[in-house]
């Protein structure tokens, strides 16, 4: 069988390449320079699967992909949780106190902000921590450090000056996985939960008829967000977890009171197989 081609944004390195590499490891991972590029890869068909992060336990939601999702085709078919450690990363013969300067995106700069303000080094920002560590590499200045996963050391030849930099020592971003079909992915196992996202009425109370519907038919919300849309000034739509099987008959009656609530519904995933 010929490889499935993976989308991911970023270069090799970053975090979503390796959560493409963990979970696709016969296939060929596919770089971008964008979530909007790496979700439209799989769109327009030149890539089979995208994986993009939807949030992090420290920063929260990640709206750009949220909001993708919400405009775009494409069913989530796996969630991927991966612990996150940021290390801080040095040309080869540095040490930490020559750092002067430290490069790397401002999610993880921010996870490490505490070491960071105690350092009192010079930030530089950058679009992601793999790029941080090949533009290290690049400059060869014993001065300039990246924050970056312990794997960019070892792809762009740096010495790790210091481990687990980041504040929170449980930091996870979880991330999803994206196609154009619905169904279950290889041999993945699948937490009882899915995700839907849906607007409501511009009246009093609208909110409360889909949340009503959810809790009927016994179901838990473990994450609710709202977020703008877009073209509708003061219009929002809304993100929601729901614990539990959303494929049996409870799933389905309440779907279709959902449908009767909410001038637009989208169920995402993930999806089992029948």
């Amino acid at each position: 069988m010929s490889k499935k081609r993976i989308a991911y944004s970023g270069i090799e390195g970053a975090f979503a390449h390796i959560v493409a590499r963990r979970l696709f490891p016969d296939d060929e991972p596919v770089s971008y320079n964008s979530f909007g590029r790496t979700y439209e890869a799989v769109e327009n068909g030149d890539c089979d699967y995208a994986v993009l992060p939807i949030d992090n336990s420290y920063s929260g939601e990640v709206t750009d992909v949220m909001d993708l999702l919400f405009v775009g085709d494409l069913y989530i078919n796996a969630l991927y949780s991966l612990p996150i450690t940021q290390n801080l990363l040095g040309v080869k013969g540095s040490k930490i106190e020559d750092i002067k300067k430290v490069v790397s995106q401002p999610k993880a700069l921010e996870q490490c902000d505490v070491f960071l303000r105690d350092k009192g080094y010079e930030i530089i920002q950058t679009s992601n921590t793999a790029r941080a560590a090949r533009e290290v590499a690049r400059l060869n200045d014993r001065s300039i450090a990246a924050i970056a996963s312990i794997e960019t050391a070892d792809i762009y030849g740096l010495d790790v000056l210091k481990e687990q930099i980041n504040e929170n020592g449980d930091n996870t971003t979880r991330f999803v996985v994206l196609s154009k079909e619905k169904g279950c992915i290889g041999n993945f196992e699948y937490n009882n939960s899915f995700i839907i996202m849906f607007t409501v009425q511009d009246k009093s109370g609208a909110l409360l008829e889909p949340l009503q519907a959810i809790a009927k038919y016994g179901y838990n919300m473990s994450v609710i967000h709202s977020r703008p849309v877009k073209e509708r000034k003061w219009q929002y739509y809304f993100y929601v977890e729901i614990d539990g099987d959303h494929e049996n008959e409870d799933g389905k009656r309440m779907k279709a009171e959902l449908v009767e609530a909410c001038p637009l519904l989208k169920v995402l995933g993930p999806h089992r197989e029948t």
